[in-house]
């Protein structure tokens, strides 16, 4: 399969219209611009701890997540560890260079946000967007396409991960892989990021060669995609803002509710 390059679109230059492609199924589209992930990231008060011509590197605020992006070596990608923490075993997640940034954003976004009252479910999203899933060997979901899956992967008793992919009619794209540790809320995010049915969007010159997908062409000026690029960072800073402001104004003697990251550090540069 062609080889897709990482793309560096919202640049805030001319205003003449260029030709863009939304693309459905979305785990087809390929990788996609990371600054969609990374840009959420340091509006939630991540510390950027890249090194210029090096790879991407992403602490949370509390130091107990890194995110690494690395598109320097094979089979590169995306690296995401969490450690160990009281009730909360060290775990690792990666995913491969062409699995796309809204579906990594998934399970990104969640590490921004406390941590939600309701028993996760990974299946549930999957399930509700006609995903067909059995019990063998492994418990497996499967698009309606056939195109991408979901598995819950266990060899041996002891040894189990989590599992996701996505192929074409040239092969596998891309894998995505969870330790059995990461924790639940996560995973789901990332099944309900990969079943969305929304499409997403992509320069000309960046569509994957594909029969499998299906595009429509739009006309989109670089000041309005700007603009999408900045709703979503304003909304990770209100976020952000929130939580500190909370943190900071809550009665010491109240048990603490907001979950981790509540401690989020101050306002993040543009």
């Amino acid at each position: 399969m062609k080889k897709q390059q990482q793309w560096t679109g919202w640049s805030p230059g001319a205003q003449q219209a260029e030709q863009h492609y939304l693309i459905e199924p979305r785990y087809l589209a390929g990788g996609g611009d990371i600054r969609y992930v990374s840009e959420f990231l340091r509006a939630s008060g991540w510390s950027d701890k890249s090194k210029t011509g090096g790879p991407l590197v992403f602490d949370s605020p509390d130091k107990s997540v890194r995110i690494g992006y690395d598109p320097f070596t094979q089979p590169g990608g995306w690296t995401i560890s969490g450690k160990t923490a009281p009730g909360q075993e060290a775990w690792h997640a990666t995913f491969t260079r062409q699995v796309p940034v809204e579906i990594v954003a998934g399970f990104t976004d969640a590490l921004t946000r406390p941590r939600s009252a309701h028993a996760p479910n990974v299946w549930a999203p999957l399930q509700e967007q006609r995903w067909k899933t059995e019990q063998g060997q492994h418990f497996t979901a499967m698009s309606p396409d056939g195109g991408a899956w979901m598995q819950f992967h266990q060899s041996e008793p002891g040894e189990a991960l989590w599992w996701a992919g996505a192929r074409n009619e040239h092969g596998r794209i891309w894998d995505a892989s969870f330790t059995a540790s990461t924790p639940m809320h996560l995973i789901q995010a990332f099944s309900t990021a990969l079943s969305d049915p929304q499409q997403v969007i992509r320069p000309r010159g960046h569509v994957p060669p594909s029969t499998r997908i299906r595009t429509t062409s739009v006309s989109v000026r670089p000041d309005e995609m700007s603009a999408w690029q900045q709703t979503r960072i304003r909304a990770a800073r209100a976020a952000t803002w929130a939580r500190n402001s909370w943190a900071s104004t809550r009665p010491r003697h109240q048990t603490p509710t907001a979950g981790p990251y509540a401690q989020a550090g101050s306002r993040a540069r543009r």
